[in-house]
């Protein structure tokens, strides 16, 4: 999997932005996409939190800086994130134990304006660990879940049908997968032959899910979720993720 590029600085602190900056810092203006702001704590919002018991376990597969992983510590009694920047759960870790994280916001050319962000409030971060980890070689001693969600990862796997295969094993029987890809399959992440549908006008990548999925999961439903990624104050990107939760048979 090619990660080199979520190990910059630059990268770093633009997911630190996305994931914990204000709405104001994020999309200053007002006439912009505010609607698709909070995009992490929107993908755990698609979840069935009241089947969540005190005792639940949670695995944010693909975390980046964390902050899906400290919104689902609002529900589940343990909650691991796991990405495979080394630089993104170590400022999720920062987070976790600061409290906060400065981010250089990027203005225009080499101007960049610094904010502090902190982690959010009724969370509970003694709850959470995060660690560095490939998504294709997740350790047996994981255990199962009874939520696993993956938020914009599966397009930017180098194997994302062996990924998938994996989740019959880390959810438990019952459990919950959430799904999010804004299904942006590219070459240089994913070998053109491995992508989750997208070769052709017949298969979709839902429909690659479902096939993969047909003995192990039930689709609940999918959503459309759009976020919006800062570039730099003039520019950003807007994109509509499509989501679907299941339901481990």
């Amino acid at each position: 999997m090619s990660g080199n590029i979520y190990e910059s600085d630059r990268m770093l602190h633009d997911y630190l932005l996305f994931h914990y900056g204000t709405v104001e810092d994020l999309i200053p203006w007002r006439d912009g996409p505010r609607d698709a702001y909070g995009f992490p704590e929107r993908c755990v919002d698609c979840l069935d939190l009241e089947s969540l018991s005190s005792d639940s376990r949670a695995l944010d597969l693909g975390c980046s800086v964390g902050r899906s992983t400290i919104e689902l510590s609002k529900y589940c009694s343990e909650v691991i994130g796991i990405d495979y920047s080394q630089a993104f759960i170590d400022a999720a870790n920062q987070i976790k134990r600061e409290g906060s994280h400065t981010v250089n916001i990027l203005e225009s050319g080499a101007h960049v304006r610094k904010v502090e962000v902190h982690v959010p409030v009724n969370s509970n971060v003694d709850r959470i660990t995060f660690q560095q980890g490939d998504a294709h070689e997740l350790a047996d001693e994981l255990g199962q879940f009874d939520v696993v969600i993956a938020c914009n990862l599966m397009c930017r796997l180098k194997e994302p049908r062996r990924v998938l295969e994996r989740f019959s094993a880390l959810v438990k029987p019952g459990g919950q997968l959430f799904l999010t890809t804004p299904c942006t399959w590219l070459e240089e992440f994913t070998d053109k032959e491995k992508w989750l549908g997208g070769q052709n006008e017949a298969e979709s990548t839902l429909d690659a899910i479902q096939l993969a999925f047909k003995s192990t999961f039930e689709l609940v439903k999918t959503v459309d979720i759009p976020f919006v990624f800062r570039e730099h104050y003039r520019k950003y990107q807007w994109t509509m993720s499509q989501g679907s939760l299941w339901r481990r048979k």
